[in-house]
């Protein structure tokens, strides 16, 4: 099968490598001509513009794959193709896009006879191995269509147990993708996701730090400990009902280096911890944990504590994050 695409950055190269090692082919397309070179010489087909993307991808109906930042550059990669692409092409979203603007676009897509699917994908920098986690939204004709491009991508079952009482559910879930629903679903729920993400690092974060500041001079001497932060990190991935892959990540960081100090402790958020607090705020939903998770992200901007070291240490471990640099 043929897959386009658009954006290939962290992510996007190496979707298009992951399917190619499946056994797929990929026309490719990015602003930066080395990025494009890189994956021609692993067997992709080269680009030059979008019309000549939409040219060589010569397999009907045609899918187009768009891994851009969410807002402005998406938006206009998403109406340039609008105009090179034909009734029943499909058009994927896999970027962090806002559901609402999935649900528009979708609208707006329909009535040229495209087909648009939103595609919220976790795996960070280490999915061309691992594989990638994805939410799909969208026609489900579509979905189904490019099943054998989702299943190449997705990370397969493993050796995770089976759940208990999911006899009869699509199987395809437990390979590690899911049609979530009709157009913005997909994005909805890995922005949901994101959100419980910034939730499970601030307790990591928080309780690392109590436990460093356990040496504290201003406690009573006879209750100080020098507690080895990347011992205890590696012993709780071993057996602790807290074991995760985030807590993988703080330990391989606590490893290297047990104070975090490449780390300055600046935590950007990318948009979809806010969006789901504006979610809870519209369902007059509770969320006090993500929503005290983003605001420790604002306050960081302007004060470091170790916790914030930690956070940032996950986020480059995850996703290769780098920290911005102080104004």
């Amino acid at each position: 099968m043929q897959l386009g695409m658009i954006g290939l950055g962290r992510m996007g190269g190496n979707i298009v490598r992951r399917i190619m090692r499946a056994g797929h082919t990929s026309v490719v397309y990015d602003a930066n001509p080395k990025a494009t070179e890189a994956l021609a010489a692993e067997g992709a087909t080269p680009t030059k513009s979008l019309a000549d993307f939409a040219q060589k991808l010569d397999q009907r109906p045609r899918a187009a794959w768009v891994m851009l930042p969410a807002g402005q550059i998406t938006e206009e990669t998403v109406n340039a193709l609008a105009d090179l692409m034909q009734r029943d092409d499909i058009l994927i979203d896999g970027g962090n896009s806002f559901y609402k603007d999935d649900i528009r676009r979708s609208g707006v897509l329909a009535k040229k006879g495209i087909r648009y699917l939103d595609v919220g994908t976790s795996g960070g920098v280490w999915g061309l191995e691992r594989g990638y986690c994805m939410m799909i939204g969208g026609d489900k004709k579509a979905v189904d269509f490019l099943d054998p491009i989702f299943s190449a991508l997705a990370p397969g079952a493993g050796n995770i147990p089976r759940t208990p009482g999911r006899a009869g559910r699509d199987p395809r879930v437990e390979n590690g993708y899911l049609h979530a629903g009709p157009s913005g679903a997909g994005h909805f729920v890995k922005m949901v996701h994101n959100g419980i993400e910034y939730g499970m690092m601030q307790a990591f974060a928080e309780g690392f730090d109590i436990m460093r500041n356990k040496a504290s001079e201003t406690l009573p001497a006879n209750e100080r400990y020098d507690l080895d932060m990347a011992d205890i990190a590696e012993v709780w991935r071993r057996g602790s009902v807290v074991s995760s892959w985030l807590l993988d990540l703080s330990a391989s960081a606590l490893a290297g280096d047990g104070a975090l100090d490449k780390f300055s402790g600046t935590v950007e958020d990318s948009g979809e911890g806010r969006w789901t607090i504006e979610a809870a705020i519209e369902e007059a939903v509770p969320a006090d944990v993500l929503s005290a998770a983003l605001f420790v992200r604002f306050r960081s901007r302007q004060q470091h504590t170790f916790a914030e070291k930690m956070l940032s240490a996950m986020r480059f471990g995850f996703g290769g994050h780098v920290e911005k640099k102080d104004a």
